[in-house]
């Protein structure tokens, strides 16, 4: 049976106009995502992969084109999207498990059963133990779990997650990619990942979207077909046969735009 599409972007184009100038970011972006697939966003900086996330989210408008979220019109931000960003935008005066409710605040669904689901959520996060401490009190990856599981207490269809380990170190950000993954595969959620890591993304997605400089276009899809023997997590599936080849087409292509 197939995968029912969860994402569909038509045509999408961005335009900034200052004054004196305007600046074609993104061009005729056409892309499609479906339940349960992790699809990696990659492109040289400041091809507008950011912008591209922004405009799914409904934070900011394209210029023209038209993007649906499980056949619903994005016109402004929808509670069935999920974003993590860069920095884990944890308040430090709210405790681990305030910060993880405040979503279900805002929404009015906090109650005596969703601030359990929050514990429990936290618990299998690794954070049982620091429900009532403060963001300062925790590690770089702590943190990183506990604003992944304030995303995901909303049981969002879709995730979008921008760069979210890159203000890790690179032994932090292994380990807790490693994490996110798992969790994204255990709970089946249909996510698209910003990343300048190549390695990161082809161990983590199913597919990958090749940006071109700006403006910013698809210039390939690439679907990842990885082998692995053990349990298939993305640091197993780093050691797998095929990664290389992967990592080397990816990386011409990307070449070939940063020269």
């Amino acid at each position: 049976m197939d995968k029912s599409r969860i994402v569909s972007l038509n045509s999408i184009n961005m335009i900034y106009h200052t004054l004196n100038e305007e600046t074609h970011a993104i061009k005729d972006i056409n892309l499609s995502i479906y339940d349960g697939e992790i699809m990696g966003i990659v492109g040289p900086s400041g091809c507008g992969k950011s912008t591209l996330l922004s405009i799914i989210a409904g934070l900011i408008s394209p210029s023209s084109g038209m993007v649906e979220v499980k056949g619903q019109l994005v016109e402004v931000p929808l509670k069935n999207i999920g974003y993590m960003f860069q920095r884990d935008q944890l308040f430090e005066w709210r405790n681990i498990l305030d910060n993880v409710v405040l979503g279900l605040e805002i929404q009015d669904k906090l109650n005596k059963n969703t601030l359990e689901d929050a514990k429990e959520l936290l618990n299998n996060y690794g954070l049982g133990d620091f429900l009532y401490s403060y963001p300062y009190q925790l590690s770089g990856g702590m943190r990183q779990r506990a604003a992944l599981a304030r995303t995901m207490i909303l049981n969002p269809d879709l995730l979008l997650l921008d760069e979210p380990f890159s203000a890790l170190d690179y032994q932090t950000r292994l380990a807790i990619s490693d994490e996110v993954g798992i969790i994204l595969r255990q709970n089946k959620k249909t996510a698209i990942l910003v990343t300048h890591d190549i390695a990161e993304a082809i161990s983590l997605c199913d597919s990958i979207a090749i940006m071109s400089n700006r403006p910013g276009t698809i210039k390939d899809i690439i679907d990842i077909e990885l082998s692995c023997e053990d349990e298939p997590t993305p640091i197993k599936l780093r050691e797998a046969p095929e990664f290389r080849h992967y990592f080397n087409k990816i990386w011409k292509e990307l070449d070939i735009h940063v020269r």
